[in-house]
């Protein structure tokens, strides 16, 4: 089994992309298998996807929006250097969320921890694998 080697904090401001962001901080901290806690903040515009219909391949949906959101909630892993995040988010109306995309704008600020990990390999922990027959 694996361990933690070290806790990140990582602050994106305003007008950066979430993902890319996110993205950056972790190849420029040399990250290359992580899990992502939680993360914190606001968003201007968000771009997420989430699964269709049970069917193979798997569909994905993409949906978006604009305006002001608050990040609730960020959790995923880093895999072989390569962010997989989810977030939820919410606004006055409604919370939603999935698969984290480009297109995810800063408000005021965003915080993330990320626990940067040694002694596991996540390669291919992402990979669906579907069930023989």
């Amino acid at each position: 089994m694996g361990s933690i080697k070290k806790l990140h904090l990582f602050r994106l401001n305003m007008g950066e992309d979430l993902l890319a962001g996110l993205q950056l901080a972790v190849r420029e901290a040399g990250i290359q298998q992580g899990a992502i806690l939680q993360a914190v903040g606001s968003l201007t515009s968000y771009h997420v996807h989430v699964v269709g219909e049970k069917r193979r391949p798997v569909p994905n949906l993409f949906f978006r929006g604009q305006g002001g959101y608050d990040l609730l909630a960020m959790q995923g892993y880093v895999i072989d250097g390569r962010v997989h995040a989810h977030i939820t988010i919410s606004d006055t109306e409604r919370a939603v969320g999935g698969h984290l995309e480009p297109g995810c704008e800063v408000y005021t600020f965003v915080l993330i921890t990320v626990a940067e990990l040694e002694g596991v390999a996540l390669t291919d922990l992402d990979k669906v694998r579907w069930p023989e027959g």
